[in-house]
């Protein structure tokens, strides 16, 4: 089919980071394949901007964790069969796959029975680095190539029986020039802050489960360290649907914890740039992590989870669950998780990385070696490599 005809192309994306990823995919396919790329399947807003028509809203399908999957579980799963049949009706040459493990894969598994002629890429791999490993084995079946964001996902692959896999980049290393030219003073000026006091950057999630377990030991902390360090000036950029948990969680602060300034929005300039001039973060882990050791912040990463999910601790499979750490190879970035995630412990390892030292000396160097190891070696741009695999696929079915 790369010898002139139409190529049709399913994407199937469960939720918004994967239309993000969908949309750059597309563009990339099309600057190979030009008007003769026809894509249907699920995505959102910047997928359909490139022509793409979902068959559905990402709303209906965008949820996380057990317990929300739970309850919306006849929604989800009316969602899933209704895919597939878009899917098969598509008659497809390629399905690929985006990310959202808890709706695509269900997607996948019911295609590959009705189409298994049809090669399936699944892009973004589940952590089965981290978090039930026999999932990687249990995807070779339906999944017949998987598209990795971290350099150290295809040997995990490899090691645990899982579909062939390729790294083809993290999609926030095309905006590493961007990260660079931002003014971060200037960010701070127009939050009102002060450029010359040192900044910590407060960031306790972009859910509102995570806000609720993480903003009160956050405050508890603040109150702790900000004695000991009474120039310290504090920001928390924050997205507007978790803006009210965050107001309302200061609002129960201790008043010896400096209030953060608030910097509510979806502007990705302004986050950056505060990123970018902070002296230190205080972070719930996750994706941000990951951007704050390309802006080269040091951090102190915290996470809370619900009893329940606690409980499955032991099937954790990695020593540290910070993305910056997973891809040197080192704990350089402190973490604190369920019961270690104290005030006393976040307050003591964000005092060791405020001022000059050994515990930020150790760090800033790992986080420079973060953009190296996440560089592609010929070039290319993530979603640029992505399609090379999918092409490659396109052209063994010619």
């Amino acid at each position: 089919m790369l010898d002139g005809s139409d190529v049709r192309i399913v994407i199937v994306a469960g939720e918004h980071s994967g239309d993000a990823l969908g949309a750059k995919l597309i563009d990339a396919l099309r600057a190979k394949l030009g008007d003769r790329a026809r894509f249907s399947g699920i995505g959102g807003h910047l997928m359909e901007a490139r022509g793409f028509h979902s068959d559905f809203l990402l709303s209906d399908i965008a949820v996380m964790g057990p317990f929300a999957i739970l309850k919306r579980l006849p929604q989800l799963t009316d969602r899933v069969y209704r895919t597939v049949e878009v899917a098969v009706a598509a008659d497809p040459h390629v399905l690929v796959i985006v990310d959202a493990p808890e709706f695509t894969h269900p997607v996948a598994k019911r295609f590959r029975r009705q189409r298994p002629d049809v090669p399936i890429i699944d892009y973004v791999s589940p952590t089965v680095w981290a978090w039930r490993p026999g999932r990687a084995k249990a995807m070779a079946p339906y999944v017949d190539h998987v598209l990795a964001l971290l350099p150290f996902e295809p040997q995990a692959h490899q090691e645990l029986g899982g579909p062939p896999c390729t790294y083809v980049g993290h999609p926030i290393t095309e905006r590493l020039a961007w990260i660079a030219s931002l003014d971060g003073d200037a960010a701070l000026v127009a939050a009102g802050l002060d450029p010359a006091r040192p900044t910590v950057v407060v960031l306790p999630g972009s859910r509102r489960s995570e806000v609720e377990r993480l903003m009160g030991v956050f405050g508890a902390a603040i109150a702790r360290i900000a004695p000991r360090h009474p120039d310290l000036q504090f920001v928390l950029p924050a997205l507007p649907h978790v803006k009210g948990a965050i107001q309302a969680a200061m609002a129960r602060w201790p008043d010896a914890a400096p209030r953060p300034v608030l910097v509510a929005g979806e502007d990705e300039t302004t986050k950056f740039a505060i990123f970018k001039a902070a002296r230190a973060a205080l972070a719930a882990s996750g994706t941000v992590t990951l951007e704050l050791a390309l802006a080269r912040t040091p951090m102190v990463v915290a996470y809370r989870v619900d009893a329940v999910i606690s409980t499955l601790r032991h099937l954790i499979k990695t020593k540290t669950s910070v993305l910056p750490n997973l891809i040197v190879g080192e704990l350089a970035v402190p973490e604190f998780h369920q019961e270690r995630c104290t005030p006393d412990n976040l307050a003591a390892a964000l005092s060791a990385i405020v001022v000059d030292g050994p515990d930020r000396t150790r760090q800033l160097a790992a986080l420079d070696r973060v953009a190296p190891a996440l560089a592609l070696p010929r070039g290319e741009t993530p979603s640029q490599a992505a399609a090379g695999v999918v092409l490659g696929y396109l052209r063994r079915r010619s």
